[in-house]
């Protein structure tokens, strides 16, 4: 964001958008990917969470997979795109995010892991996958993954 864009924002009392990362868990072989539900509405949605001091971005997407899906694998370096979403907050208000995704090639999936008794998990095909999401630019990045080689 440009310094004109970021004094505009804080002249209209906008605040700075909020970042995020997140991992499309893919199983190269099946050609499939796993979308778990969220905490607290349960719609569909991949492990997301916030950057964490001493990993890379992509590093903490892994970190994310792990927590929320119980996914072990081997994550692209390369941010494979961004979406925005609105995460509601407990004071009742929503702040903008942006999340830069990662795509994690499954090689492990356990069913002991940190939130293995708050969230459910699925395997979809991507085209499923994005029926299943709400956020339309990640529906655009999972109907995409239908054309990438999903072989990580």
């Amino acid at each position: 964001m440009s310094r004109l864009a970021r004094a505009l924002n804080m002249l209209l009392g906008r605040r700075p958008v909020a970042m995020q990362v997140g991992a499309i868990c893919c199983d190269p072989a099946a050609r499939k990917v796993l979308l778990v539900t969220s905490r607290d509405t349960g719609r569909w949605v991949i492990p997301k969470g916030w950057p964490m001091a001493g990993r890379s971005l992509s590093e903490a997407a892994a970190q994310e997979a792990w927590e929320e899906a119980g996914v072990r694998g081997r994550i692209e370096a390369r941010e494979h795109g961004r979406f925005s979403y609105d995460k509601g907050q407990d004071r009742g208000f929503a702040v903008p995010v942006e999340v830069r995704v990662f795509l994690l090639s499954v090689q492990k999936l356990h069913d002991d892991f940190p939130e293995a008794d708050q969230r459910k998990r699925r395997w979809f095909s991507p085209a499923e996958a994005a029926r299943m999401v709400i956020e339309p630019e990640l529906k655009t990045l999972l109907e995409n993954l239908e054309d990438h080689d999903l072989q990580l």
